[in-house]
């Protein structure tokens, strides 16, 4: 179905979180109060987004059922399987397009893929879970192996701008990411998941400062050398908010800078919460750099 390179494919996001950084999490969004919270509210509006991001153009659905803000507060794995479980067999039914399960957890990615998921979205890279691995190698599934330097040390909170990373240290950017995701890209093919299952990603926002983020955005194309699809993951995060000083509900033009600035510099896919926009600007820079 990904011809890579032929065009841009767009992941839109599905958080089945009550605590999404932006503001999205099903729960939050489908309930006027926490006491209102069912699983069916959250199923509901699972469903209704996914048909509203097919509509729009998605090319792939990434439901995730824990959030990854910096600072956020860890759930089980029994909590994650209890919130993603229910809206990926209902989204299942309901679309045909690729399901991703954005997950770190073996057991979480196991019962996705038992349930309808096709793809797992892997923010710590295969390296939180070392059975991770060997779980995807198994499913012969595509898995997005993404870098994360995450210490919560390092994470300054900021109510209205998001929390974001401050005082990482790279010796240098872009080989320091590249060489770590290299690991995990070992990791992976150790297990036996074959190389055309991989998507690299090189975790904009993931223990990278302000700064960071925009240079690894702006010197993308430097990690095609490593043979791998390129995701891209943006999407309203705080170092839009700290660049222009925007809350995560008034990010969209700075979403839409960097998808374009992503995709001119090799992204093969964006993940984002605006379907609509983001397909229109995808295509659009497809059109430029592309030819399509």
């Amino acid at each position: 179905m990904f011809t890579w390179g032929k065009r841009t494919y767009v992941m839109g996001i599905v958080n089945a979180t009550p605590d999404s950084f932006s503001g999205d999490g099903l729960a939050s969004e489908a309930a006027v109060t926490e006491a209102a919270v069912t699983e069916a509210v959250v199923v509901e509006a699972a469903v209704a987004r996914a048909h509203r991001f097919v509509a729009e153009g998605a090319d792939i659905l990434d439901i995730g059922g824990e959030s990854t803000r910096p600072g956020s507060t860890p759930v089980t794995a029994e909590e994650e399987i209890a919130r993603v479980i229910p809206v990926i067999m209902a989204v299942r039914q309901a679309v045909n397009v690729p399901i991703s399960v954005d997950t770190y957890r073996a057991g979480v990615a196991e019962a996705a893929l038992a349930a309808g998921a096709d793809w797992v979205n892997d923010v710590w890279g295969l390296r939180m879970d070392p059975a991770m691995a060997r779980a995807v190698a198994r499913a012969g599934c595509p898995v997005v192996i993404m870098h994360n330097r995450s210490k919560p040390k390092n994470v300054a909170q900021e109510e209205r701008l998001g929390s974001h990373y401050v005082g990482v240290q790279y010796d240098d950017l872009i080989a320091d990411v590249q060489r770590e995701l290299q690991v995990s890209i070992d990791l992976a093919l150790a297990a036996g998941v074959k190389s055309a299952q991989i998507i690299i990603d090189p975790g904009i926002g993931f223990g990278k400062t302000v700064s960071q983020n925009l240079r690894l955005i702006d010197e993308l194309d430097r990690f095609k050398s490593m043979g791998y699809p390129i995701l891209l993951g943006t999407s309203r995060k705080s170092f839009i908010g700290h660049t222009l000083d925007f809350p995560p509900d008034e990010r969209l033009e700075g979403t839409a800078a960097t998808v374009a600035i992503g995709i001119d510099r090799g992204a093969d896919v964006v993940r984002v919460h605006d379907v609509k926009a983001m397909v229109r600007v995808a295509r659009m820079v497809d059109a430029i750099v592309r030819k399509t």
